[in-house]
């Protein structure tokens, strides 16, 4: 069965940082960006960042630009996403994605098309 299990979120005060996980499991890892999402209460799901099939392209929302940073470790399969200098309005359940489409990161549908897999969320949460 495919999984991807995030993990790592929690109450966090503005300023602080947490680093969330997505474990991966049953598909080939390789063959697929992996992107982070999230959805705050009464918003849209947004994405908010990705990294490549080769893990050498990445993008970001620009609300989290020089903030966030994503990493993978092919031989864990797995995706991190490190959040810095938190703000009250990341507060949001973040999900992760696979897209066989999605290859180079240049569009956010793509992980809503063709090859794709969701994972269950993790709840962040920043206090003001």
């Amino acid at each position: 069965d495919v999984q991807l299990q995030a993990s790592g979120g929690g109450l966090v005060q503005a300023g602080g940082s947490l680093r969330l996980s997505c474990a991966t499991s049953g598909f080939t890892f390789d063959d697929y960006a992996i992107g982070w999402f999230r959805q705050a209460p009464g918003k849209e799901r947004e994405g908010v960042s990705c990294i490549s099939v080769s893990g050498d392209s990445t993008n970001y929302a620009d609300s989290v630009k020089g903030r966030f940073t994503i990493s993978s470790d092919n031989a864990e399969n797995t995706v991190y996403l490190e959040m810095n200098s938190l703000k009250p309005e990341d507060t949001a359940v973040y999900y992760c994605a696979a897209s066989a489409l999605a290859s180079r990161c240049t569009s956010w549908l793509a992980f809503y098309y063709g090859d794709h897999y969701w994972g269950k969320g993790t709840l962040v949460t920043v206090s003001s």
